[in-house]
């Protein structure tokens, strides 16, 4: 599962598995195909093994240069999208459940504070694997769990 966030300018894409695993990018500029593409390079060469990856619909996940990119991928990098408007429907959501949950206790005023707030958060949700698996245990993510 794949998602991106952006919030004074400070974006983050993010990756989550059935096994636990979470993987995640700071973006710096403007999130296009390439750097889609580039997540997708790192979240296979992490597994280790063909991925298989359900997306949401942002427009970079269904351009012409991420359909070329998966053409070349020879099954070892495979995508299927997400129903439009469905965040119910994607366990990745729930990283930024709980990274909202730890923001929204101290005041955020900047870029700078937002960034280090959810750079603290996101390790700390990591190291929580049964967490992360617990996200395809929704009644709305279990499709998603294997």
């Amino acid at each position: 599962m794949v998602t991106q966030r952006g919030r004074f300018g400070f974006k983050l894409i993010s990756a989550v598995s059935a096994r636990g695993d979470l993987h995640f990018n700071v973006i710096d500029g403007a999130m296009g195909a390439e750097k889609f593409i580039d997540f997708l390079k790192k979240l296979r060469h992490d597994a280790e093994c063909p991925i298989f990856v359900i997306a949401d619909n942002a427009r970079n996940h269904h351009s012409k240069k991420v359909r070329a990119f998966l053409e070349t991928q020879q099954g070892q990098v495979m995508m299927a999208f997400l129903p439009p408007y469905s965040p119910a429907l994607n366990p990745d959501e729930q990283v930024w459940n709980h990274a909202k949950a730890d923001a929204g206790k101290r005041p955020i005023r900047s870029k700078n504070e937002m960034e280090r707030v959810i750079l603290a958060a996101m390790p700390s949700i990591k190291e929580k694997a049964e967490l992360v698996k617990s996200f395809f245990r929704l009644p709305e993510t279990r499709y998603a769990g294997g």
